[in-house]
């Protein structure tokens, strides 16, 4: 059967107000994985995320055009700001369902927007091969000129490579080849590289995302990655960040994470009035 479909379209991890990641946020309906896949590209966003109260808890799915994810930092700060723009209030508290794994999330309303963070979970970190090395690179268009000491691949949910380069203007002179990239992060098992600047004395930390093998070629912001990151740098003594991610795409965002006494990882979002709506084939 062919339905309207209506979604919210929340701006998440914006700076000082402005830009942001836009993301699909629509209530669960009986859609089949094809269609689910279909409502971010309709939606005109990159990510679309699917909530379900169930009980206690509330569920989230993430798409993207390619698939699921089982994990998705930003599309949880906008799915956050959803429910708590829903509850009224000046604060929401809930228990969210992800990938299996249950956590606590919070919204905090700023006016029009809210201050949202949650638990991303446990990070899974090792040092990548100097074949996985040899493959990324090239396509990233990241030379030995640029590059950083400290590469990871980590994982929350799916592993993606975290690369350092000496400086932002080395970051935003990235232009990727990202047919070359897709083979690459598919060959293996990479959900895409995660490129940042090497922190400055102020702690100023820039990012961006590179993920074509999940039709995102790249994101205006990637929460998870920064989660991972923070996880990494803990282990050297830094325990808060805050990443610079949009730049290039003419978004900015940002996206905040802490390390102690509990992870934490969240950012500012906005749920824009404007509702969006198109035709979907509803099971």
């Amino acid at each position: 059967m062919i339905s309207r479909l209506s979604v919210t379209i929340v701006r998440a991890c914006l700076r000082e107000g402005s830009g942001g990641s836009p993301t699909t946020v629509l209530d669960e309906l009986p859609l089949g994985d094809d269609e689910r896949c279909r409502v971010p590209v309709l939606a005109g966003t990159s990510h679309a995320v699917f909530v379900a109260v169930r009980g206690s808890e509330v569920s989230l799915r993430f798409f993207t055009a390619e698939g699921e994810l089982p994990a998705c930092g930003h599309g949880t700060v906008a799915a956050l700001a959803f429910l708590a723009a829903r509850a009224g209030g000046s604060e929401y508290r809930g228990t969210l369902r992800a990938g299996g794994r249950p956590f606590a999330g919070r919204a905090v309303r700023e006016g029009t927007r809210f201050r949202a963070d949650f638990e991303p979970g446990p990070v899974e970190s090792r040092e990548p091969g100097a074949d996985e090395i040899a493959l990324v690179l090239p396509p990233l268009g990241i030379t030995p000129d640029t590059l950083a000491p400290g590469a990871r691949v980590a994982s929350i949910g799916r592993a993606r490579l975290l690369v350092p380069v000496v400086s932002r203007a080395a970051l935003a002179a990235l232009a990727p080849d990202f047919d070359g990239l897709r083979a690459a992060c598919d060959r293996l098992g990479l959900l895409g590289c995660y490129v940042y600047s090497v922190p400055t004395r102020s702690g100023g930390i820039a990012a961006r995302m590179f993920a074509p093998s999940i039709g995102v070629p790249e994101d205006i912001a990637n929460a998870n990655s920064t989660a991972c990151l923070a996880a990494d740098l803990a282990a050297r003594g830094v325990t808060e960040i805050a990443v610079d991610m949009g730049d290039s795409l003419g978004s900015p965002a940002t996206i905040t994470a802490s390390a102690r006494p509990v992870p934490r990882l969240g950012g500012v979002a906005e749920v824009d009035g404007a509702v969006r709506e198109f035709a979907v084939e509803v099971r």
